[in-house]
């Protein structure tokens, strides 16, 4: 039984309305072939920021988890993928397993992890989620459901991997896992003073870690521009850990302990606000430590010990702002620093990361080069900030993060994603009624 509900990405701006619905097994093949005019989306845990899970007028399947299977022998875990980051991590950690990929939140599920083709501190050295899938089931616009995966109908693979679920629903994964030793993370700390020092720094060191992420704080400006906190990580061994780590080393991550309060006025997250904060985080951080024992969630997944941490930005919402630009544009990373400092708008979360070779997706975001993230509470000078910064990423042959994005227009796109007509060739062979439609999906003319 559908339900018609108002939904909005983790941004909380541009609000619809669609007939939602929980389907697993011949329940989603039903709900595929009798999609309205309006079409059909899958959506996950809401994460993505702009309107890629949103279907105005038309319906959206919303996520049901499902048994988690770890094969001991290879380590591939198979499960649905309405089954959350999470959940997967609370059933591998305690095994001595852990994900090869996982985004700044484990509140997604398997399939929106696939359809956005996630990434995190470690694509300099892992590459994308997609890159770990080995097999999926995905029900296409005709009832039919395919079993797909790099060696078994790639184009249609590479397609659904960033796809933004528009090449149908993706019901299960199998997916490669890497052996730790412990739930604990070996962590290096360098507070730079300024962003070429930043650059330099992670193009210097990031081979030799894992991990690497840098806090950057976007508001401060003149020799200070681009001040970050380069934090890079290992996986601890046992033999690191002493005190309660060293006798429960294989400790799975728990709910949040905090929430946000369900009502918050606008301004809180301000630039002199922000300001105050950025000023006290750099100050905090050590000028170099080596080796600092972190629990896994503290390393990766900060921001989710607040449940519902998107209410801080109170009615009007933020927007998630991400691009990526080759690796010889450190100039234009440059400018778009300075860009964002100079006009003042406050970014609570910023952060810096080097990405390795992309991978063989079609609507992938990551290439190698620099990404530059950018949480900004929504308000009416924002637009022109961030076509400015389109235009610099643009120029250099970089583009933004449809995952993150909520106002990017179709012609910016085609000039984002040059195998942008590959990927509609495939959509058009695969689904030619266009049953499988978002807002976004319209808005992009996808």
């Amino acid at each position: 039984m559908s339900e018609l509900r108002t939904l909005t990405g983790w941004g909380g701006t541009a609000p619809t309305v669609a007939a939602t619905l929980r389907a697993t097994g011949s329940e989603v093949v039903a709900a595929v072939r009798q999609a309205g005019p309006r079409g059909l989306v899958a959506r996950g845990l809401g994460r993505s920021y702009g309107d890629p899970a949103q279907n105005a007028g038309g319906t959206v399947l919303l996520p049901v988890p499902g048994p988690i299977d770890v094969d001991p022998s290879t380590g591939v875990v198979r499960t649905s993928a309405g089954t959350s980051l999470h959940d997967l991590m609370v059933e591998l950690v305690p095994r001595g397993l852990f994900l090869p990929v996982t985004p700044g939140t484990r509140y997604v599920t398997v399939g929106g992890a696939i359809a956005c083709d996630v990434h995190g501190k470690s694509h300099h050295v892992a590459g994308t989620f997609g890159r770990h899938v080995v097999s999926l089931e995905l029900v296409t616009a005709d009832g039919s459901t395919r079993t797909i995966g790099p060696d078994r109908d790639p184009e249609l693979f590479w397609a659904t991997v960033g796809g933004m679920g528009l090449t149908g629903v993706i019901t299960r994964a199998d997916l490669r896992t890497i052996p730790i030793e412990t739930s604990y993370m070996s962590v290096t700390t360098t507070r730079l003073p300024d962003l070429d020092a930043a650059l330099d720094a992670m193009r210097a060191t990031d081979q030799g870690f894992t991990y690497s992420v840098a806090w950057i704080d976007t508001l401060a400006r003149g020799r200070h521009l681009g001040r970050s906190v380069l934090s890079q990580g290992e996986h601890a061994t046992r033999a690191e850990l002493a005190g309660r780590a060293a006798q429960r080393p294989l400790v799975p991550p728990g709910n949040p302990r905090l929430a946000a309060p369900p009502h918050v006025p606008g301004g809180l997250v301000r630039p002199a606000t922000v300001r105050a904060f950025n000023e006290a985080w750099f100050r905090k951080a050590p000028a170099h430590r080596v080796g600092e024992i972190q629990p896994m969630p503290a390393f990766f997944h900060p921001l989710d010990g607040v449940a519902a941490w998107n209410r801080l930005y109170g009615p009007r919402g933020f927007v998630q702002y991400q691009c990526v630009v080759p690796d010889d544009a450190e100039e234009t990373m440059a400018r778009i620093v300075e860009r964002i400092a100079g006009e003042g708008h406050a970014s609570f979360l910023s952060v810096l990361k080097r990405f390795g070779p992309g991978n063989e997706g079609l609507l992938s975001f990551p290439m190698a080069g620099w990404t530059l993230a950018l949480d900004l509470p929504a308000h009416p000078g924002l637009a022109d900030l961030l076509e400015s910064l389109d235009e610099l990423t643009v120029a250099v042959g970089g583009r933004v993060y449809l995952a993150k994005d909520a106002r990017l227009g179709a012609a910016r796109l085609r000039e984002m994603y040059p195998r942008l007509d590959d990927f509609l060739d495939v959509r058009r062979r695969v689904d030619p009624a266009g049953v499988f439609q978002s807002d976004l999906s319209r808005r992009l003319e996808l």
